[in-house]
């Protein structure tokens, strides 16, 4: 007879069987002005096995549902959005001509359809500001809100209609900008599960090989999160792998948002020398299809500086046409007189995502050299060749449809090919970045504080630029953070208990940094050349670390505008948590964000050329400012979230 185990085979397949655990979260959220915000479930799995020969396996399984799109459906799901009204400052001089739909072009404000076109500029003597028109019936007045309502008013600039339904139940505007932008309303509520395999957070084989010399060699392979930052909240050196801000923008841990990746790892091991205490050389080679930081669907909870609303507005007045509010000068010369204007399909708007494709060339490649000193000095060199994971919109001048000849030049008669100049139509690119910078940790012990720094110098980021002809320029950039970390006696929170204080301070400094003055106000780069943001955390220990009170503080100094999250950490048992917080946005105003909006342009002459004092405007932008497109740039994300106030409960368990 056979002993009971001979020749069966060894189902765990190593050295030791699977270590699992299983967690369960709920994540309910309430926010000012719109009701439920979030609501959560997320099961997560984390699995261990030690492998043969040294090898080891990791994997994490995370799925979610959030039922936010269906229990407030009004707000972000198929209900979502309505008919909507769109300024017209140049009302008061314009007489009460009405529309094909009866509505009277003078009104303060204009329902979508409801611009100056072809027939009504006719009649009351200007000359046609959009031959051609836009088909209600495709682009009805419905299902839309006013791109930025959510965070400012129009005060004079422009704006037009977003859809903000999902993709099934609202189709226009849809592109997809890698991984989100065209998603229906089941990959909206379960993110997880789509044809990039998120629900595999990790799922990695990793080994240490001793070499010859006393060296080791670990190799580690799979999907992955590398982390190269010793920051929080914001990133310098940590971008080897995109970040989900859809989830819940920047507050939750960046552990829970960067996107994991395919990618190899080797790290090269050399240990103690003469000088150093320990050092080591890494290679990182991330060879996954490329992926961008996923900034949110424009019509759910977390849009990232309001951005994909933009784009997937933009998207639509590409397909569909639309109207802009006080767009066109009317009369011409008036200041203040800008009248809401009807564009017809391939005159403005976004026209195509260039998404990477797969390749070679298209991978990311970085190196880091890693060491400890003798005198207990940690520092890092890091280098890295990437795609930008934001992305860059190109304006183009070939293809659009001149709206005063039909023609696709900005020539009379209109010449096929001839590009038009600095027009707001646009295609999206994610341009190649090279990196280079380091870190440094270091202990003062007179003080009992640890400090980290990092820096990072970046080429070929592209910014959003009204002084150039394709509206963008490349520019190299600096980001620097420095950080202090230190326990302190506060009496009033805890007597026996040391309380954690950990600020920071990050700069970014834009080089070549372009701006200049217009006639009607500054012209070039919307982002700040230099820009502050501090962050300041104190987190209490109490009852034996079981209760954690916190309080998280940042201020975007140029912005002007500033965060503030309380919360409370209760831990039940060790399996159970309890977690209840808030987070509040203060900002400085919208006249501060304000920016050259090219509606002043000039790219079809002699049409658009826009006079005042008898001189007429060389082609280019006169600097005529409003808060879109480019205010979310100078708000930051604080800023541009201002209204969205939430007040959340977090329930977590492990099985």
């Amino acid at each position: 007879m056979l002993a009971a185990d001979e020749n069966l085979p060894d189902l765990a397949g190593g050295a030791s069987p699977w270590v699992a655990d299983v967690y369960y979260e709920n994540h309910t959220a309430r926010r000012r002005h719109a009701g439920l915000a979030k609501f959560r479930n997320t099961l997560q799995v984390e699995a261990d096995k030690q492998m043969g020969d040294g090898w080891a396996v990791r994997g994490i399984l995370r799925g979610s549902w959030d039922g936010v799109y269906r229990m407030n459906k009004d707000e972000y799901g198929r209900r979502a959005g309505g008919p909507i009204l769109l300024e017209n400052t140049a009302a008061p001089l314009l007489p009460p001509v009405p529309t094909t739909a009866g509505t009277p072009l003078n009104l303060p404000k204009v329902p979508h359809g409801g611009g100056i076109n072809n027939p009504i500029g006719t009649a009351i003597g200007l000359p046609p500001t959009n031959a051609f028109g836009f088909d209600l019936a495709a682009n009805p007045n419905d299902a839309m809100r006013v791109l930025g309502d959510r965070w400012h008013r129009t005060e004079g600039g422009i704006a037009f209609g977003v859809p903000v339904r999902p993709c099934d139940s609202d189709s226009r505007g849809c592109r997809n900008f890698g991984g989100y932008g065209d998603l229906n309303v089941h990959e909206l509520e379960t993110p997880e599960f789509n044809d990039r395999l998120d629900f595999l957070r990790e799922l990695y084989a990793k080994k240490t090989i001793p070499l010859a010399d006393g060296t080791e060699l670990f190799v580690k392979l799979g999907r992955q999160q590398v982390v190269w930052g010793r920051t929080d909240l914001f990133r310098v050196l940590d971008v080897v792998n995109p970040v989900d801000y859809s989830r819940n923008n920047i507050y939750d841990e960046l552990q829970d948002i960067r996107i994991p990746m395919w990618i190899a790892q080797a790290e090269y091991r050399m240990g103690a020398s003469e000088a150093m205490q320990d050092q080591n050389v890494q290679v990182v080679w991330n060879f996954d299809k490329f992926r961008p930081n996923n900034l949110g669907q424009c019509g759910s909870p977390n849009v990232m500086l309001d951005a994909s609303c933009f784009f997937r507005g933009m998207a639509n007045l590409w397909d569909n046409g639309g109207t802009v509010a006080n767009f066109a000068s009317v009369p011409p010369g008036v200041a203040g007189a800008w009248a809401a204007t009807d564009f017809g399909p391939h005159q403005i708007g976004i026209r195509k995502v260039h998404l990477p494709e797969w390749s070679l060339s298209n991978t990311q490649l970085g190196v880091k050299y890693e060491g400890i000193t003798k005198e207990g000095l940690a520092f890092s060199l890091n280098a890295l060749t990437y795609r930008s994971q934001l992305p860059s919109l190109h304006a183009f001048g070939t293809g659009v449809v001149n709206p005063f000849t039909g023609g696709t030049g900005n020539t009379t008669p209109p010449a096929a090919g001839v590009p038009v100049s600095r027009l707001i139509a646009f295609d999206v690119h994610y341009p190649r970045v090279n990196l280079i910078g380091g870190s440094v940790d270091f202990q003062i012990s007179e003080a009992n504080a640890a400090i980290r720094m990092e820096a990072a110098l970046t080429q070929g980021e592209e910014f959003q630029n009204t002084a150039r002809r394709g509206l963008y320029s490349e520019n190299r950039v600096l980001r620097t953070v420095i950080g202090v970390d230190r326990p302190t006696f506060i009496p009033f929170i805890s007597k026996t208990r040391a309380t954690l204080i950990s600020a920071q301070l990050f700069w970014q400094h834009i080089f070549d940094h372009e701006r200049q003055d217009g006639p009607l106000g500054t012209v070039g780069m919307a982002d700040w050349e230099d820009n502050f943001i501090g962050t300041l955390l104190i987190k209490g220990f109490l009852a034996g670390d079981r209760v954690n009170p916190q309080l998280m503080m940042a201020r975007d100094f140029r912005a002007k505008a500033f965060t503030i999250a309380p919360q409370i950490e209760w831990s039940v048992t060790d399996d159970f948590k309890v977690t209840l917080g808030a987070n509040f946005k203060y900002a400085n105003g919208d006249n501060h964000y304000k920016f050259d909006d090219t509606r002043s342009a000039n790219p079809y002459p002699p049409f658009t050329t826009y006079t005042a004092s008898g001189q007429a405007f060389v082609p280019g932008s006169a600097g005529l400012a409003g808060i879109e497109p480019l205010g979310r740039f100078r708000a930051g994300p604080f800023g541009a979230a201002v209204a969205e106030d939430d007040i959340y409960l977090t329930v977590r368990y492990r099985f």
